[in-house]
């Protein structure tokens, strides 16, 4: 990398949905700058699946993973939908830790369809999932972010461009609403320092959710560690300074001095801005 990776040493950060993908990684990045991490996602090794389960990807394995990279570690069981298991789940990261420094909504529901297309459940899972999701984490935080140096309260989630998504209304709404909701906090919390700030990846990511929905092909797609990075220079700022902002990790990694992003590609070649177009349909990368 062109740039200095931050010195988390001492501080602890709450991530949802660590169990694989994006949210996994940022955890694993955090932890080898010296970052404490609070794992959180409903696959718990506590689910009874039977014999035939596959323990691969539960909280507790990130936790471990973490804890390899010399760091403390706390797995808890989280429904971001559900006020009393996002209260419980902040309760105990503040109990274990003391100070939660960096707080990131990463964990959300996928389903690309038309409004007509859509059945309410889903619509309601998105919903409930991405924004409900965003905002209790936030809410849930909120005070207790005002009382730590270096806070931040972050959001995998794209910058607003468009007031309308024909063909995928709903999930363009959920994830709009998740900066929505973060922004917002950045000028609630402003006068406390707390830098709120929404990243989103320009190119399609390789996800389970990815790959699950046929949303292109390895050469679409760029490993998670793009992501992981640019919230490693998020944090490298001053979060008084740096607040009410929504990046674009491929701009926002290329300010801070990354000239070559080919590690970052599954196969050899450029992948398309598909997901900043998912969003913003007259995306172009810059000359």
């Amino acid at each position: 990398m062109a740039y200095e990776r931050p010195d988390l040493s001492g501080r602890t950060a709450f991530i949802t949905g660590t169990t694989r993908g994006i949210g996994k990684a940022i955890a694993l990045a955090l932890a080898e700058c010296g970052c404490n991490v609070v794992s959180t996602g409903k696959t718990s090794e506590e689910d009874d699946y039977g014999e035939e389960r596959d323990l691969e990807g539960t909280i507790e394995q990130t936790a471990r993973e973490c804890r390899e990279r010399g760091v403390e570690s706390l797995a808890v069981r989280l429904n971001v939908r559900e006020e009393e298991s996002v209260e419980a789940a902040a309760a105990a990261a503040i109990d274990r830790f003391g100070d939660v420094n960096v707080v990131v909504n990463n964990a959300s529901a996928i389903q690309l369809a038309t409004v007509e297309d859509l059945p309410p459940n889903r619509f309601d899972l998105l919903t409930d999932v991405n924004v409900r999701g965003t905002y209790l984490v936030a809410r849930a935080f909120a005070d207790h972010l005002r009382s730590v140096e270096d806070a931040w309260l972050l959001s995998n989630s794209p910058p607003v461009r468009i007031d309308r998504a024909p063909g995928e209304g709903p999930y363009a709404w959920s994830k709009l609403g998740m900066t929505f909701v973060t922004l917002s906090m950045a000028g609630e919390l402003g006068g406390d320092d707390v830098g709120c700030n929404a990243f989103w990846p320009v190119t399609a990511i390789d996800t389970r959710a990815t790959r699950y929905f046929g949303l292109g092909t390895e050469d679409d797609w760029r490993t998670p560690d793009i992501v992981a990075d640019t919230v490693l220079e998020i944090l490298r700022r001053d979060p008084a300074d740096f607040t009410g902002n929504a990046v674009y990790d491929e701009e926002f990694l290329r300010e801070a001095g990354v000239e070559d992003f080919s590690e970052y590609n599954l196969t050899e070649g450029d992948p398309a801005p598909v997901s900043a177009q998912l969003f913003d349909p007259e995306y172009r990368r810059p000359e």
